[in-house]
């Protein structure tokens, strides 16, 4: 626990047979009480792996994508009685040892999500960060902030902390169950009125390390925008979508 707030890490898993123990092993002990992975039907030993370290596995009957994985890992450790929700990759893309830094803002009620960025600083190129990714993320950021009427350093990490407050509020079953759901869900927290603050995150792109095909890219693009457009006419009453109206009428 940390500050009498029970804290959770979840890890939606797909073919992660190669990274999940490293991952697992930069995890803070200390004050995470519980670690969940989903497997998202991996062809791969990513559950036999997770059950040999005594992490609570959870395996999906069928293939539901990167947001319907997430949707599982928020349900799940909601039910643990989560305080705080971390998310992180088991691809090792991300350093679990920000852990304790990203719960620590939350836990003293500073904000409720936060994210760990790669654009802070100067690491995501050096980290081997593709150059067209980095200039696709800056590009997306720009645009998305102009939307949402928010300044990020960036909307497309897969480190991010959560509150229970936050988690309890949002409409997370409206989302895509694709790659979008992480733009969808960050602009529901914009939209709900919640804070969120950066951390500066060291990143790491390996051959080991998942990574989207540009097909996928492309179309995670097209979403994001066609997401951050909607988050705006719907702000401004020129558009009702499903996924901010049930959170209309929260303070903002």
């Amino acid at each position: 626990m940390l500050k009498e707030k029970r804290v959770v890490v979840v890890m939606p898993a797909y073919n992660a047979e190669k990274t999940l123990r490293k991952t697992y092993a930069e995890i803070p002990k200390e004050i995470v009480d519980e670690v969940i992975v989903v497997d998202d039907q991996s062809r791969d030993r990513t559950a036999e792996i997770a059950r040999s370290l005594n992490i609570n596995t959870i395996v999906h009957s069928k293939n539901r994508g990167y947001g319907g994985n997430q949707k599982t890992c928020y349900k799940e450790a909601m039910k643990l009685g989560a305080d705080i929700v971390i998310m992180v990759h088991p691809d090792y893309q991300y350093t679990p040892r920000l852990i304790t830094a990203m719960a620590s803002v939350i836990a003293e009620g500073l904000f409720d999500c936060m994210l760990g960025s790669r654009i802070l600083g100067v690491g995501a190129l050096s980290g081997g960060m593709p150059r067209y990714k980095y200039v696709a993320n800056r590009v997306l950021t720009l645009v998305q902030n102009l939307l949402l009427g928010y300044k990020l350093s960036e909307y497309h990490t897969g480190y991010r902390a959560f509150s229970r407050k936050l988690l309890e509020k949002l409409p997370l079953e409206n989302n895509d169950d694709d790659f979008v759901f992480d733009n969808q869900m960050l602009s529901q927290i914009i939209y709900a009125g919640f804070n969120i603050g950066e951390v500066t995150c060291p990143t790491r792109y390996m051959e080991d390390s998942s990574s989207i095909g540009f097909h996928k890219a492309v179309l995670y693009g097209i979403g994001v925008i066609n997401t951050s457009v909607t988050f705006r006419l719907h702000r401004l009453g020129l558009l009702r979508s499903h996924l901010f109206a049930p959170l209309d009428g929260t303070p903002t």
